[in-house]
């Protein structure tokens, strides 16, 4: 390669050229840049320096080779778009990065086809690990095929409780976000929940209820469900307002449900909070901040849930056995459509 600034041709610097610069073989300076026995310290200094003088970057690759690893793992999404997934990876790869490995990003889009594609690409990239991130909370079928590197799933659990997968607790989240309603001392409550496929609409309301009859309690209309939409929201809204006008506090299945409430009781001219109280699911801030109230919200804490599937994917890489579930609890997160 030509320097076109200096007309000179420049080239990688090597084991070799640190070897030269220090007087030494290169298998002691292999030795000294590995930090393996069978050398003094002089001389290990002696070979950082001089790698350090000659700004020596060892090739990820050799080194792979020589240690069994590539310090690369595959992170595998169905949402790379999606307001869920996001923070997720984002957590996953902050773990990754204090780990110094270097992430392949592949976005599956949901089809089962390309998912399998993508695992063959990264087995043939030798990643040490495969982390796999879903949209939904639904268990999923497990990586098909022979899987010879650990794998870790996140949010949407695989359906083989062998393998390892990380989870938000949707049911404490719906028992947190009533509890908070009935502690600031609404007892008329209605839950709205979302999409009925997604097994995360049952179980935040479940939790909910749960959380309700702990207190006697009972909600004074029986809960609906239709989409994660503001539409829905309205709708649902207006007609918990039709068969229950007294109801003093909504909690939603998700903050795109909560703000369709939100926009209902505005134009019905209730107060919010002060007449009715509404709590949302998800913390997705851009809008939960930008409600009218502020949106008081359950946040499933995403980005620990990345984090937390990362670092069991370095449990896994370190030799150490893990299995089964584990899980994020949600976090009660108040604003002023509950809290004047």
């Amino acid at each position: 390669m030509t320097d076109q600034r200096l007309g000179i041709k420049t080239r990688r610097t090597t084991l070799a050229d640190v070897a030269q610069l220090t007087g030494v073989s290169v298998g002691t300076v292999s030795k000294a840049l590995n930090d393996r026995d069978g050398i003094s310290q002089d001389t290990r200094d002696a070979v950082l320096a001089a790698a350090e003088k000659l700004s020596f970057r060892p090739n990820s690759l050799a080194r792979g080779l020589l240690s069994g690893r590539t310090n690369t793992v595959g992170l595998l999404t169905n949402d790379l778009e999606g307001r869920f997934s996001l923070p997720m990876l984002m957590g996953a790869e902050d773990a990754f990065g204090a780990q110094q490995l270097s992430v392949f990003l592949c976005d599956a889009r949901g089809d089962a086809i390309r998912e399998q594609h993508y695992v063959g690409s990264l087995l043939d990239r030798q990643v040490d690990g495969i982390l796999v991130v879903a949209d939904r909370a639904n268990p999923r079928p497990p990586l098909t095929g022979r899987i010879p590197v650990p794998v870790v799933y996140a949010y949407g659990p695989s359906s083989d409780p062998d393998d390892v997968s990380v989870i938000t607790d949707d049911v404490e989240g719906g028992r947190h976000g009533a509890m908070h309603l009935m502690d600031i001392g609404r007892r008329r409550l209605v839950y709205i929940g979302g999409d009925p496929t997604y097994l995360a609409s049952s179980q935040r309301a479940d939790g909910a209820l749960e959380a309700l009859r702990s207190r006697g309690l009972s909600p004074v209309v029986e809960p609906a469900f239709g989409s994660w939409t503001e539409a829905w929201g309205r709708q649902a809204t207006l007609m918990m307002l039709d068969r229950a006008p007294d109801l003093d506090g909504i909690m939603c299945g998700s903050d795109q449900i909560a703000r369709g409430a939100l926009d209902v009781l505005r134009e019905q001219g209730r107060s919010v909070p002060g007449d009715i109280a509404v709590i949302g699911y998800d913390n997705w801030r851009p809008l939960a901040e930008q409600s009218r109230p502020q949106l008081s919200t359950v946040d499933m804490n995403f980005e620990e849930l990345g984090r937390t599937a990362a670092r069991l994917l370095f449990r896994r890489l370190a030799g150490e056995h893990v299995e089964g579930l584990h899980v994020v609890t949600p976090s009660l997160v108040t604003r002023s459509s509950t809290v004047s």
